[in-house]
């Protein structure tokens, strides 16, 4: 007999009920309809803390297939659940920013329609976001693909304390954004999402921590993060670098970093976006996972 993954643990039939935090997941025709039902299980019915309610945002028209799922979970196959619609494709900040405006709970915990919750994901942060008294906290992801099985493949880690969070970010991202959970209110009084292609996770959490948001990140694994093969493709080329621009200078207006930084940053971020998608992958080992 094979052994479970860890996102196919047993839970609870009826698991307690986290009745101030909301998951917020986006989802566009660009989604599997499987993996869009496995991830919204695992972080609803699968969880041993269930959410007070799963947030739809939907960003455009969907497949049959994906339809089908969300008319599901309309249905209640999963537990209270919202559905949040836009009429056409607006982009992952606006399909966020909309979630986030939308929930009526404390807390928010991201989670992306193509990853697995562990299913001790929303237990682990309430717990730490309540006794640490946070506003922002993420935890390490593991990566799996067809090919990697779910709880074998490689770590994404982040810096676990606030103050070592805070020398990091001007350098990286200092949260996993696919395991994110976040004071609701302390995001919006900082704007919330904002238009910044593919980094607009990362501009935020630069306004929550200048704003005074009290953070941290959990050495558990929280999420298993799906890298399939185009993953290191879209992060890469010129579009990708006019963000990486736009947001150094916003850091060096801030205070984030120095002119020398910046150079430094961009440096290191032109050689990432255009290389090849092989070695982008390898310069991510190498240049994330190993600068904490």
């Amino acid at each position: 007999m094979s052994a479970l993954t860890p996102s196919d643990r047993p839970v609870p039939s009826d698991p307690p009920v986290a009745h101030d935090v909301t998951v917020l997941m986006p989802v566009w025709r660009g989604d599997r309809a499987d993996r869009f039902q496995a991830a919204v299980a695992s972080a609803t019915t699968r969880q041993t803390l269930a959410p007070a309610e799963l947030l739809l945002s939907i960003d455009g028209p969907l497949t049959p297939e994906l339809d089908a799922v969300v008319a599901a979970i309309e249905a209640g196959e999963h537990g209270p659940a919202r559905v949040l619609r836009a009429e056409a494709h607006q982009g992952l900040a606006l399909t966020l920013q909309r979630g986030l405006e939308a929930a009526t709970t404390t807390l928010v915990a991201r989670a992306d329609a193509d990853d697995l919750c562990r299913p001790d994901r929303l237990a682990l942060q309430v717990g730490a976001m309540q006794d640490g008294g946070l506003d922002l906290l993420s935890g390490t992801l593991q990566e799996f693909s067809d090919a990697v099985p779910v709880g074998t493949g490689p770590l994404r880690t982040r810096p676990l304390a606030h103050a070592e969070i805070l020398a990091y970010l001007p350098r990286h991202s200092p949260f996993q954004h696919p395991a994110v959970m976040m004071r609701r209110d302390t995001a919006l009084a900082v704007g919330g999402y904002l238009e910044l292609d593919h980094l607009e996770d990362y501009w935020l959490w630069e306004r929550m921590l200048l704003g005074g948001a009290r953070s941290a990140n959990l050495l558990e694994v929280l999420v298993d993060y799906r890298v399939d093969e185009d993953l290191f493709a879209r992060r890469g080329g010129a579009r990708m670098f006019r963000s990486d621009l736009r947001l150094q200078r916003t850091f060096l207006r801030d205070g984030v970093t120095t002119p020398a930084g910046a150079a430094a940053n961009l440096a290191r971020r032109a050689a990432y976006r255009f290389a090849p998608g092989w070695l982008r992958r390898l310069g991510y080992r190498l240049l994330v996972e190993r600068m904490r």
